[in-house]
């Protein structure tokens, strides 16, 4: 090969900057990646670079390169790619400097090579969920935040019962950025928790645990997705729901056993409605309503917002939300 063209006429002076995302397992790599690569006269890499580790196991020769003086080796691999095509298989964090620096380099030569980017490896929806464990991994990883590394489930909890709290205020705020922000900062709570219970000495558990038992019930609460089960509306997926949920719980004492204490008083006592009257035990409700006092008043107006189709706990918060935004309009003048 001539550092002008190949045999067959085409020009192969060139330097490819190879893209992966260190999200997908190393070696998972486009056709046009793997074509580059085996057509490639040099292939370079960072010492240590798990991609070209994959990529060396599969038998194309990889030689390594100090990227710690990104000019020296954007020099490099232009002088190179002036002979034939060389491969530069970028690193996981970009490479910061290195494209401009090749384009310095570039700009010098009255006739440079090619300089072509492929993507090797895309994202796949989720993906960055992977960096929100690598993150959490990190700080609580000695050397990490001396902060998030004491922490415990106890000491976490307020936190998570703080920022479900959030969440739901951006949600009836309607400001889609607030809801996005603040479902991270309720996604960060379970990070947490499954981070911590990682080195739980009892009974360990870590992020995957939690995803795939998950990922097991809502398979098997959705029988008319993934299996044979037929249901046309929403009510035959709710009634089957109900069906699955009783077999799932059938161990439960009484049908109030499961609903957190800490649930807000209305939010509470909506739950306890629905339980009791699909347990067949209205009449419950009706000795407890039957008191007279305040506690009894609201709860038949529990009753009531149920049978309308109404979240009383959503109701008051909407009123209350329109009582603090009145509060803040200036006091009408005599």
């Amino acid at each position: 090969m001539t550092d002008q063209a190949s045999d067959d006429g085409r020009d192969d002076r060139r330097v490819v900057l190879l893209v992966t995302t260190p999200r997908v397992a190393p070696g998972v790599l486009t056709r046009d990646a793997w074509a580059a690569l085996s057509a490639s006269d040099h292939v370079w890499a960072a010492v240590d670079e798990p991609q070209a580790e994959a990529i060396a196991e599969a038998g194309i020769e990889v030689m390594t390169r100090d990227r710690a003086d990104v000019p020296t080796l954007a020099r490099e691999l232009v002088a190179a790619g002036a002979t034939g095509p060389v491969v530069w298989i970028g690193s996981a964090d970009g490479d910061p400097g290195l494209n401009e620096a090749i384009a310095v380099e570039v700009s010098r030569l009255p006739e440079p090579p090619d300089v072509e980017v492929i993507v090797g490896s895309f994202d796949l929806p989720g993906a960055r969920l992977l960096d929100v464990v690598a993150v959490m991994d990190r700080l609580r990883s000695p050397g990490g935040c001396p902060w998030d590394a004491q922490q415990t489930h106890e000491s976490l909890a307020p936190y998570l019962l703080e920022e479900a709290h959030e969440a739901i205020e951006a949600l009836e705020s309607g400001d889609m950025s607030h809801v996005r922000e603040e479902l991270g900062d309720l996604l960060l709570q379970v990070a947490f928790h499954a981070r911590v219970a990682e080195e739980d000495p009892a009974a360990p558990f870590d992020i995957d645990d939690v995803a795939g038992e998950l990922v097991e019930k809502l398979v098997r609460r959705h029988p008319h997705v993934f299996s044979d089960v037929e249901a046309h509306t929403p009510d035959d997926v709710e009634a089957n729901w109900e069906t699955i949920k009783a077999a799932e719980k059938e161990h439960r004492l009484h049908p109030l056993e499961g609903v957190p204490m800490s649930l807000p008083a209305l939010a509470r006592a909506d739950r306890y409605v629905s339980r009791l009257e699909k347990a067949g035990r209205s009449h419950q409700l009706d000795e407890a309503a039957a008191g007279g006092d305040i506690g009894a008043q609201l709860l038949s107006l529990v009753r009531e917002a149920r049978s309308s189709g109404v979240d009383a706990e959503g109701a008051l918060r909407e009123t209350l939300r329109r009582l603090a935004e009145a509060s803040e309009s200036p006091a009408p003048s005599d």
